[in-house]
């Protein structure tokens, strides 16, 4: 199957609206498209208005109803407003993906205590910022949802902690609590609020700036030599599966 035809039917999120962090570069700009391609009203959030701007003209080149808003995860006053922006524009709430992330390459003796503190902030703090900002929304009965049902939440990870990486002791340290994070909105409000709290870890994706600025062409080469399907994955494989997970047929997970 060509990776521009969709397993799905184009309606399968249609009248959904969701808010996605990180949502103008990236994976998360693909899962924005993606959903907005299957009928979901879009709203991004980002701190640069440059590449916002820029998301927001292409998913409306498509016929995507989508509107962006800047903000950064780490300042709550943010999260609410961008929240509350979203509700306000759209009416609802259904869907939130948290996808904004930090990362550059450092040697645990060279990263200073801020720099590690500024990747969980953004990682697993912003993660717990937006849920919690976006609670009332989502949760059964709350306010401005049509449905007596309640929302999802994805947060998106890596697989850096499931061992361990070269120069992202600060990442792998703010994906484990981003995984714990979701783990335990999903136990919690799962069951007393019906919203679905799923995650998903990519592994390498080839087509985002994080393997272009993380990872030297030659590491590159041999990561595909060791992948079962001598490929990397690519940021339409990601989008799908976040399709899937907020979907009526992801109901169960």
């Amino acid at each position: 199957m060509a990776k521009e035809e969709s397993p799905f039917k184009a309606d399968v999120v249609k009248g959904k609206v969701c808010l996605i962090t990180g949502g103008g570069s990236g994976i998360g700009f693909e899962i924005s498209t993606q959903f907005g391609k299957h009928g979901a009203s879009v709203a991004i959030m980002g701190r640069r208005k440059q590449v916002l701007d820029a998301a927001v003209s292409s998913l409306h080149s498509l016929g995507i109803n989508a509107v962006g808003f800047e903000g950064d995860v780490r300042k709550q006053e943010d999260a609410r407003r961008v929240v509350e922006s979203t509700v306000k524009h759209f009416g609802c709430l259904d869907i939130l993906v948290n996808a904004a992330a930090g990362n550059f390459l450092v040697s645990a003796e060279d990263l200073s205590p801020n720099g590690f503190r500024t990747v969980i902030d953004i990682d697993s703090v912003g993660t717990f910022t937006m849920c919690h900002e976006a609670l009332k929304y989502l949760k059964k009965g709350g306010h401005g949802r049509n449905s007596s049902r309640g929302g999802s939440i994805l947060n998106i990870t890596a697989t850096l902690h499931y061992t361990a990486s070269w120069y992202q002791i600060h990442v792998a340290a703010a994906k484990a609590a981003v995984d714990s994070i979701t783990r335990n909105l999903a136990l919690e409000w799962g069951t007393d609020y019906d919203i679905r709290v799923n995650g998903i870890a990519p592994g390498p994706i080839g087509d985002t700036p994080g393997m272009s600025k993380l990872v030297p062409d030659e590491i590159k080469s041999k990561t595909r030599e060791v992948m079962p399907l001598y490929k990397i994955g690519e940021k339409w494989d990601i989008a799908m599966a976040a399709l899937y997970l907020v979907s009526d047929a992801g109901e169960l997970l």
